[in-house]
């Protein structure tokens, strides 16, 4: 026999959500996030100031998807309170590594000292901000903010070097304010 599940998630004040069957929009007066959920055996609705996800059946996947996408509206709701900042530090022994953002683009330059800059690309809705050795990647949406920074450190590994000895790059420091 199977038993109903649910999930409540409490919507604070200032904060405005709006559930289009698998569409979720988060909006208060400094921004939106929306997400599209996949809701097969579950209901998604809004009662007052909560939201509610519910499930017919009662078994481990549906409470794993459920608990997935409470985290998620969670974040989108956290990502409008207060954003999600990541900072990177640049790290370099011999030759100075500079790096120049232009819109949705950074250049990192003089990286181990190759002639030719480094492209990043910069998904739309993060705002990043260097100074000197310290990169902030900030943004309403934990997903984008995280991407950035996961761009900086990709687009600075090492191949076919030793790792021990080369140990140039840009690294994250600290995700939403927990150091690493």
């Amino acid at each position: 026999m199977t038993k109903e599940m649910s999930q409540m998630i409490q919507i604070p004040e200032g904060i405005n959500v709006e559930i289009d069957r698998g569409n979720v929009i988060v909006k208060n007066s400094e921004g939106t996030n929306e997400r599209n959920f996949d809701l097969s055996n579950l209901t998604l609705e809004k009662k007052g100031n909560e939201v509610v996800i519910k499930s017919k059946k009662e078994n481990k996947k549906e409470k794993r998807r459920m608990n997935t996408i409470a985290a998620h509206i969670k974040n989108m709701i956290k990502g409008l309170g207060e954003k999600f900042e990541y900072k990177l530090k640049v790290c370099f022994s011999h030759f100075p590594i500079t790096i120049e953002v232009k819109g949705n683009e950074a250049m990192i330059k003089n990286f181990l000292g190759e002639k030719i800059p480094r492209k990043v690309k910069i998904p739309s809705g993060a705002d990043v901000k260097v100074d000197r050795d310290v990169i902030t990647v900030t943004s309403s949406d934990i997903e984008i903010a995280g991407q950035a920074a996961a761009n900086f450190e990709n687009a600075t590994k090492i191949r076919k070097r030793d790792r021990r000895v080369f140990q140039d790059g840009i690294f994250i420091t600290s995700k939403c304010g927990e150091e690493i």
